[in-house]
């Protein structure tokens, strides 16, 4: 048993580096810091801390459920954990990236976490085209649902609100499909929250970047998380051998090829590209896989 066992549980509502506001059970908040050299907090995280003054000492990080990474050109670094659910946030404007999506699902998947998506703006034309994109996505089974959050927020909520209840979900989406518009639906006070934790863990010098997490009702029984653009997200954490196995509409013709290690790209006997001939895998997702398969094998 850890020697932090006896000290008091709490969550890591927001986190900038080292520093971090954490909630207690009883709903206090208070800014902390991480103790020693350990790795950095991400939203979502358990935590073991004790006062110290006006503020707290993080002493230990209980064992995460689950854990999602994003990357930038230098490097890989975790950003949110223990969630239930991602809801991906996408509309026919601005044009979402395939490329994101597929990156957001596949880190899901290889991270245990069940995805949904969001197709937001459908009383304006383009949405459309959106619903052709999306469907390859449908039909591997990702829930797809549909609203217009400005021009119908009473039907969007009733849509919404039975999959977020109760459940702590992570929202992501590119600028301008409607983040900002949902948050503030679900979370009248969220603008409130994001300048007081702003200026405590920035020191006011400009607006967070971190992830953040909102309350969506009294009895704190289902959250959200905002963090901020469409994350590129870090799937150097992947063997290139299992990336097939984390898209559902390739795994599902797996064991069929000529070879058991088969790669899906040039082998004969290749049962994933005879399903790409059949038309039973959509040309954009394989191109999507291999695009990210090359990546993780020139790493």
């Amino acid at each position: 048993m850890s020697r932090f066992q006896g000290l008091p549980l709490a969550r890591v509502v927001a986190a900038h580096g080292r520093h971090a506001f954490i909630e207690t059970d009883e709903g206090r908040r208070v800014q902390c810091h991480l103790r020693g050299r350990k790795a950095d907090l991400v939203v979502g995280d358990r935590v073991r801390w004790q006062g110290a003054g006006d503020e707290g000492v993080i002493e230990a990080v209980e064992a995460r459920r689950n854990l999602l990474f994003r990357q930038d050109a230098w490097r890989t670094k975790s950003f949110a954990a223990n969630l239930d659910q991602i809801l991906l946030l996408v509309a026919g404007e601005p044009v979402f990236s395939e490329s994101q999506l597929t990156r957001a699902l596949v880190a899901a998947e290889s991270a245990g976490i069940p995805a949904h998506i969001g197709l937001n703006k459908i009383d304006r034309p383009s949405a459309e085209l959106a619903r052709e994109r999306l469907q390859p996505y449908r039909a591997m089974g990702v829930q797809v649902l549909e609203f217009a959050l400005k021009a119908d927020p009473a039907a969007a909520l009733a849509r919404l609100q039975p999959l977020l209840n109760g459940r702590t979900t992570l929202l992501l989406g590119p600028s301008g499909t409607g983040k900002s518009t949902l948050i503030n639906l679900l979370v009248p006070q969220a603008q409130a929250q994001v300048g007081e934790i702003s200026q405590a863990l920035n020191s006011g010098r400009h607006t967070t970047t971190s992830t953040l997490w909102y309350w969506l009702d009294a009895a704190r029984s289902g959250a959200l998380i905002d963090s901020p653009g469409f994350q590129e997200f870090g799937l150097r954490h992947i063997d290139a051998s299992q990336l097939a196995l984390l898209m559902p509409d390739l795994r599902a013709h797996l064991g069929k090829c000529r070879f058991y290690n088969c790669m899906h790209r040039h082998e004969p006997g290749c049962a994933v590209r005879a399903a790409l001939e059949r038309g039973e895998i959509a040309a954009q997702r394989y191109r999507l896989y291999a695009e990210i398969l090359d990546e993780l094998t020139q790493r």
